[in-house]
């Protein structure tokens, strides 16, 4: 008897002590995280004014700006670590556990992906163990990327210093949103790359024009970053001549490229101005040009005898276009997922940034952000339409609502939405409204800032939401930009009924029919045998 006592004394003892020390262990991780978390806040904050004052300045030195290239960069990072291991710390219920590890799985920057997500409950001592080797991992993560950041917020007292030398831009408003929304974001490392092609002295005897293409996906930003780069002052001092052409200007049989001033698009003119007396040409193909074309488009250039050509800047979607340049062609690709949530943030909370944390949607707004592809044309739709309506539930639901989406155009296309898009293809439209109507989106089009006064009434903001009800066939306006060259995008949409909405392929038939009979076998055998 007594040995049994002792035994069951022993045990007891045993599982006392083991939970004091995995208690403080745990209390010891929380203080240790949140500690680092406010430290983490603290020096983002000092990174951010240090890096919003130089965007307020027009800084011209080149090593200054790899600088505040490299500052912005971790800012983002920064931001996007505090937000995700928020989410660790705090999750919003178990919806958000069950998507967190897909969300951070597709995160590029090390301490986000390497963390472990865990559930809040375990209940072996493997798990036990694995959960207190997460904790650390994280902490050591966290620690990591924090002295990082306070590394480069110690060096940066010299560059302060140095940014009071140069002169201020324009006042910058009130509201961060106000001032992202009217400034080109994230290119400002391709931004001087191309004034440094342009400001370049030509060599002594180049028989060639220097060409340097700018190629990409579409709606990346390759002719606002163009457009914003030919209105930079340093590049209007240096040319007399900038002109414009389209593809349908050098594709032709007929060239009609000279003499500069009589043919393209004037972008601007400075005739009385002391420059090098060149002209700048601005080309933009949508799609490929073949290369015979390309050849004597730049024969007749060369000929230009009242204002010879000396640099020439093309875009274009399509890759075959850089075997045009003489330069290495600048491919510009979407933002780091960092730099977009960064964005899309600063786009949804608006003049209330308090709000991420006071109502508790920062988990919301990190999941959307993620459901983006990286789209400046989806922040902006989106994020206007969730900073209209500050409201815990209407962004959940929008959340909710999205998945879906996107959702049943993989189960019915197989495919994204913004792929097929991009194709020409139609797609469904979702609303926050019930309706028996089905929305489609057939198109989406560009229109240019001249077409302003014939821009549909009706938002894309409107249809979401529902506080518009179309019939038959309509226009909605997406998104207006508010930078040169000012663009809007345009959905061509229509209204149907379930019975004669978009139909599936056989092959997507066949797909879900084997997908609903697998979900059926999963439940029944699910209804015969529980793990407990």
């Amino acid at each position: 008897m007594e040995a049994i006592v002792s035994a069951v004394l022993g045990d007891l003892m045993s599982r006392s002590i083991s939970f004091a020390v995995d208690w403080y262990c745990h209390r010891r991780h929380e203080g240790t995280v949140q500690e680092n978390l406010q430290r983490l806040r603290r020096v983002l904050l000092r990174i951010q004014i240090t890096v919003e004052e130089a965007e307020r300045r027009r800084v011209t030195n080149q090593a200054m700006l790899r600088q505040l290239h490299l500052m912005r960069e971790g800012m983002y990072r920064g931001y996007y670590l505090l937000t995700t291991v928020m989410r660790q710390e705090h999750p919003r219920g178990p919806e958000v556990s069950r998507h967190k590890h897909s969300s951070l799985a597709l995160s590029e920057f090390n301490p986000a992906k390497r963390i472990c997500i865990l559930p809040a409950r375990t209940t072996t001592a493997a798990t036990t163990v694995t959960a207190s080797y997460a904790g650390r991992e994280a902490e050591a993560e966290l620690q990591e990327a924090l002295i990082g950041l306070e590394r480069m917020a110690s060096d940066m007292k010299e560059l302060v210093l140095f940014l009071s030398c140069y002169p201020p831009l324009l006042r910058e408003p009130y509201s961060r949103h106000l001032w992202l929304e009217n400034r080109m974001f994230g290119r400002d490392a391709e931004y001087e790359s191309i004034i440094r092609f342009l400001l370049e002295p030509e060599p002594a005897g180049a028989q060639d024009l220097a060409v340097l293409p700018v190629i990409g996906p579409a709606r990346l930003g390759k002719s606002t970053l163009v457009e914003h780069v030919w209105r930079d002052e340093r590049v209007r001092q240096h040319f007399s001549l900038i002109v414009f052409f389209e593809e349908s200007d050098i594709v032709g049989e007929n060239l009609h490229l000279t003499p500069l001033g009589d043919s393209g698009v004037i972008k601007y003119r400075n005739d009385l101005a002391s420059t090098t007396g060149s002209s700048l040409v601005v080309a933009e193909l949508v799609g490929g040009v073949d290369e015979s074309a390309w050849r004597r488009a730049l024969s007749t250039l060369k000929s230009e005898g009242t204002a010879p050509v000396s640099k020439i800047v093309v875009t274009s979607r399509s890759e075959m276009v850089a075997s045009f340049g003489t330069m290495k062609a600048l491919e510009l690709k979407p933002l780091s997922r960092e730099a977009f949530w960064y964005f899309f943030k600063t786009m949804a909370f608006g003049s209330t940034p308090d709000a991420e944390e006071q109502l508790g949607l920062a988990s919301v707004c990190m999941e959307i952000a993620d459901l983006m592809d990286r789209s400046f044309v989806g922040a902006n739709i989106i994020g206007g339409l969730l900073r209209n309506n500050l409201c815990a539930w209407f962004w959940h639901t929008v959340l909710k609502r999205i998945k879906d989406f996107r959702r049943m155009h993989l189960d019915f296309f197989g495919e994204l939405p913004a792929h097929r898009l991009a194709k020409g293809q139609p797609i469904y439209i979702w609303t926050l409204s019930k309706t028996d109507s089905v929305l489609i989106a057939y198109s989406c089009y560009q229109a240019s800032s001249g077409q302003q006064p014939d821009l549909p009434k009706i938002t894309l903001q409107d249809v979401h939401t529902g506080s518009t009800t179309p019939r038959g066939k309509f226009e909605a306006l997406a998104w207006r930009s508010y930078i040169p060259p000012y663009s809007s995008y345009v959905f061509r949409c229509g209204v149907q009924t379930p019975s004669s909405c978009l139909r599936l392929s056989p092959r997507n038939k066949q797909i879900r029919q084997r997908q609903a009979l697998a979900e059926r076998e999963d439940k029944s055998r699910g209804a015969n045998f529980r793990l407990y």
